[in-house]
């Protein structure tokens, strides 16, 4: 009785490493196309011709091609959250950590600009909710934490800690936004600098 019930159990984990090993397959797979192709060629379809399955087969891992860029977007805000986490792990001061996560934001668009484009809709239509940002971690608070800590210092504790992160952030995304698009004439590292130019300036309206 031992023996079967081991032998039965034996069976179920290879089955589930089975399924897991495929549907990791099936996000890799997914990935190389994004990656050759842009977010607009991926396709159920597509994916199951790749990886040599039939569509119902993808179907059984993912409900949606909106379920696979979900993940993805998931993936992208962890990535984010951590880089911005430690660029203001770096500093004590508020007006530092503004201007390192700032950065941090920057170089992150950049480094994976197929991520960025997913989850803020660069191009293309981004992820049609906003669970890819859910989760316990947020790049979000840490910014709005480093803005109410520096109004506190600076006694403009009335000032609405939620609508200068909105105006932040609209200033990373949006000088972030023209470079992805091309719809700039600056070159090289003139980008960067007009976003610390307009950081500085923010953090000057704060203080």
């Amino acid at each position: 009785m031992l023996t079967l019930l081991g032998k039965n159990m034996g069976i179920s984990e290879r089955r589930l490493k089975e399924k897991e090993k495929l549907r990791d397959t099936i996000l890799k797979t997914a990935w190389e196309m994004v990656k050759e192709e842009g977010w607009q060629s991926l396709s159920i379809r597509k994916i199951a011709d790749a990886v040599g399955f039939s569509v119902p087969v993808i179907y059984d891992y993912f409900e949606s091609k909106e379920a696979i860029l979900q993940e993805f977007a998931r993936e992208g805000a962890v990535l984010l959250t951590k880089a911005v986490k430690q660029a203001k792990a770096k500093h004590e001061e508020p007006v530092d950590q503004l201007k390192a996560m700032a950065l941090a934001y920057w170089d992150f668009a950049f480094k994976h600009k197929e991520y960025y484009r997913l989850m803020f809709g660069v191009g293309m239509a981004c992820c049609e909710s906003c669970q890819c940002f859910e989760g316990k971690e947020r790049f979000d608070s840490y910014m709005m934490e480093s803005i109410e800590a520096l109004l506190k210092k600076n006694r403009k504790a009335k000032v609405d800690v939620c609508l200068k992160y909105h105006t932040y952030t609209s200033i990373l995304h949006g000088l972030v936004s023209i470079k992805i698009t091309g719809n700039t004439p600056a070159p090289g590292e003139l980008n960067k600098w007009v976003l610390e130019d307009a950081i500085d300036g923010f953090i000057k309206n704060l203080t």
